[in-house]
């Protein structure tokens, strides 16, 4: 690998402290910085959005599937470039690729208008493949490249406390999503959509900065190790045996897919869900502020489940977890079921709220844990492009389960079918370490 300290003043071998640290500060600011690229971050923007483009609400959902569907493609890419390149420069160029895409998007109209009065053709259909363009790009570099490396950089740098430190970055990142629908539709109020947008993209661009400056991809490019120990101090002999499996061995295992796809389960339904919350829940008369309040409850229990599993997964088998979150996906799915009645609410935050907080162990600890530190980005993208495939196709189900069908409660008898499924395969799940 090039140089490690390129472009930096910072080096983690002259730190006064563990570098690890640092790390898991701007770790997770990157991952909170791809919320503009999170169905999260885009689901505020939906009615505003669609509506000055002309397009209908099925419209705007097949060209956000679309998108994301098309970055799915190369998210896995994107994990080969990690193992190569490294975190650094990896989420350097998606963050700015992020910032540039949120600025051409704020003025997607007035792009939209100039080509619609060049080649004299008045049609949905110009803005439906500008926008589709404009997802591929935030999803891409926001859901899937920036959100992997950032979290895959953590992992990188502790071992024996990774399930403590995922523990505090979780809470970080799950305070940070929670709140994120509110502070946005708050910008959108005061500022307008487009330059909610600007202001975004801005931010971007300074952090970009700081991704230089403090990013850093493995303790032993500094002759550290994980954890904090320095390489002269530590008996070899004495670390744990870790067998690093590539993703081709990787996915020969149970494990890989029915963790993989227990976690694509978790973006397929928070997306299809959150991308149509507020008319989800106007469906059954609930007020706008009343449907992005759920948030709140949902987050509490995120962090509380997240931060007590992060803890525990150091000690225990994560094959617990499986099961924890495929029940949780169960009691969610009959939330959607129930939502009608006040029951159905109550069904919807504490499922969502408890597979939040277990995919927030999963998808960090689990990885490094099962196949090891050395492919991690390879099998950590693979994984990513299940997630960003899930989420892709979430928000058109939904939208057409609402228009065709009239109610979006038969989405949870497509989701319990498919939970039963991965029930019955998760059953001789083993560690393959």
């Amino acid at each position: 690998m090039s140089n490690p300290l390129k472009l930096s003043l910072v080096n983690p071998q002259k730190f006064p402290f563990f570098y690890g640290y640092i790390v898991l500060l701007i770790g997770s600011i990157g991952i909170l910085a791809s919320i503009p690229g999170q169905t999260i971050g885009v689901s505020v923007f939906t009615d505003p959005v669609k509506d000055a483009l002309g397009l209908t609400r099925n419209q705007f959902s097949n060209a956000y599937m679309i998108g994301t569907l098309l970055s799915s493609a190369l998210v896995a890419r994107a994990g080969i470039w990690f193992d190569a390149y490294g975190a650094r420069y990896v989420a350097f160029f998606a963050t700015l690729l992020l910032g540039a895409s949120l600025l051409v998007f704020s003025v997607s109209v007035e792009i939209s208008g100039a080509i619609k009065a060049l080649f004299n053709f008045d049609s949905w259909f110009i803005p439906f493949l500008l926008i589709t363009f404009l997802f591929f790009l935030i999803r891409f570099s926001g859901q899937g490249v920036l959100t992997m490396a950032s979290r895959n950089m953590i992992m990188m740098w502790f071992k024996k406390n990774r399930g403590k430190i995922n523990s505090i970055s979780s809470i970080t990142v799950s305070l940070g999503f929670s709140s994120a629908p509110i502070l946005l539709n708050s910008l959108i109020d005061e500022h307008g959509w487009a330059s909610s947008w600007q202001i975004m993209a801005l931010s971007l661009f300074i952090f970009c900065l700081c991704i230089l400056l403090l990013y850093r991809n493995r303790p032993e490019d500094f002759d550290l190790l994980p954890d904090g120990h320095d390489k002269k101090e530590v008996d070899q002999e004495a670390e744990e045996i870790e067998t690093d499996f590539t993703l081709k061995e990787a996915k020969k295992t149970r494990a890989f897919w029915m963790f993989g796809l227990v976690l694509a389960f978790n973006s397929f339904y928070v997306t299809g869900f959150t991308f149509h919350i507020v008319s989800i829940f106007g469906s059954q008369d609930y007020t706008k502020a009343e449907a992005i309040a759920i948030f709140l409850p949902m987050s509490i229990i995120a962090i509380f489940v997240s931060t007590t599993c992060n803890i525990l997964s150091d000690y225990i088998q994560h094959k617990i977890y499986l099961f924890i979150m495929l029940a949780s996906g169960v009691v969610a799915s009959l939330g959607l079921l129930f939502l009608a009645y006040p029951i159905g609410v109550y069904l919807l935050v504490g499922g969502l709220g408890t597979m939040g907080g277990l995919f927030a162990v999963i998808n960090a600890v689990t990885w490094p844990s099962f196949f090891g530190r050395r492919y991690l980005g390879s099998i950590s993208g693979k994984v990513m492009s299940f997630l960003v495939i899930g989420s892709a196709i979430a928000p058109s189900l939904f939208s057409y389960c609402f228009t065709g069908l009239g109610s979006y409660r038969y989405m949870g008898y497509v989701t319990l079918v498919f939970l039963l499924f991965l029930i019955i395969g998760s059953l001789k799940v083993k560690n393959p370490q």
